[in-house]
């Protein structure tokens, strides 16, 4: 498919879906292949290479129509590859009521003793099958934490331990989990902002058809894999308008507190390195639509989570002794959270651990791109019952 041809196929999803609601838009911007260009025909795709959706997204953000992946950023950004890349057909007509948002998901990935090393997580699955049969299903049995949206999310994408047998990395399974199957708990848990967009889920004795694991048995961390990698391009590589996002309001609290001319040079010096990594990010996504993500994403997720906390604390400190005082009424509340610097500077605080704290980030980058020396630790090939916890 050439460019005009592309563009007639924008052109002509804009013109039929004037006036039609969000979820009606989505859905058909999905059925005309438009939602991932690089998918098959009937997966929201039409085969191209992946690129073209870099055409795709700048007609469609032309027309006001560009919608952000944020509505389902679980979903879209995380559980789509996964689906994409080791999903049955059946697991893969998922595709559509995520990229629409009508089902939004959740990762159950992070536990009490698996935060960083993810691989060496303790919640089960074992067979239900007659006398441990592969006849039969699953149950799953254990407890995840820091899973955002898990209070909202209709789905799950847990990793799960089915082998302790095995090293840490080769005894997992991924599965699919409805977030309203009996046996599924989920308690919010409220952070420094005063809000609970995240939680811990317990899973107690929860059954599940061999039909909801996704991928072999044994081969969880491929799909952990394809997962985390993808999360991390999105939220290292996202690439806003120039001047925007937290650099944005940071511009704006130092002309609304008095243009301090003493702070003028920092702001400036921020800015520009604000303008940097969006300009890092833009051509981190134009070479990731080659090869899909890899390493390289945790370079800019490093420098994001770091640069962001940063702008934030210089626009808190704009406001004086004004920065000592925050309303979290309106957060723990359940309404949208405040355009308020101090609130964006707690949340901040979180950057450098949520997606893979910036040790493991650091860990990735110099053993994966630079080649450095492992870090020490027990053979890759311990099996998990033996590591000690």
């Amino acid at each position: 498919m050439n460019e005009d041809e592309l563009r007639r196929r924008v052109a002509g999803f804009i013109r039929d879906t004037d006036g039609a609601d969000r979820a009606a838009a989505l859905g058909a911007q999905f059925d005309a292949g438009l939602a991932w260009v690089h998918h098959p025909a009937g997966a929201g795709g039409l085969g191209l290479a992946p690129d073209r959706q870099v055409e795709v997204d700048a007609l469609l953000a032309a027309a006001g129509r560009l919608e952000s992946w944020e509505r389902n950023p679980m979903g879209i950004g995380m559980v789509a590859p996964a689906l994409m890349a080791h999903g049955t057909p059946a697991q893969r007509a998922l595709l559509r009521p995520i990229f629409t948002a009508e089902h939004i998901w959740c990762q159950l990935f992070s536990e009490p003793g698996a935060g960083s090393d993810i691989a060496g997580l303790a919640t089960r699955a074992v067979r239900d099958g007659p006398d441990g049969s592969d006849d039969g299903g699953w149950v799953v049995d254990g407890q995840k934490t820091w899973t955002s949206l898990a209070h909202t999310a209709r789905f799950g994408l847990a990793l799960t331990r089915t082998d302790p047998g095995a090293p840490k990395h080769a005894g997992l399974t991924a599965f699919l989990i409805d977030m309203r199957a009996a046996g599924v708990q989920v308690r919010p848990l409220r952070d420094l902002t005063g809000g609970a967009h995240f939680n811990e889920v317990f899973l107690d004795g929860v059954r599940l058809g061999d039909d909801a694991r996704l991928g072999d048995v044994g081969g969880g961390w491929a799909v952990a894999t394809t997962m985390l990698a993808s999360e991390r391009a999105a939220i290292g590589g996202s690439v806003g308008e120039r001047g925007s996002g937290a650099i944005a309001l940071a511009v704006d609290t130092w002309r609304r507190t008095g243009s301090d001319p003493d702070r003028r040079v920092e702001l400036t010096r921020l800015w520009v390195e604000a303008e940097v990594l969006r300009l890092s990010a833009l051509r981190d996504q134009r070479t990731r639509a080659e090869g899909g993500p890899g390493p390289g994403a945790s370079g800019l997720k490093l420098r994001r989570a770091l640069l962001e906390q940063r702008i934030a604390r210089f626009t808190m400190e704009l406001l004086g002794p004004a920065g000592l005082v925050y309303d979290a009424d309106a957060v723990r509340s359940g309404g949208p959270a405040p355009d308020d610097p101090v609130w964006t500077w707690l949340q901040s605080q979180a950057y450098t651990i949520a997606g893979g704290t910036s040790d493991v980030m650091r860990t990735i980058i110099g053993e994966r791109l630079l080649r450095l020396p492992k870090e020490p630790g027990l053979p890759r090939d311990t099996p998990w019952a033996q590591i000690p916890r």
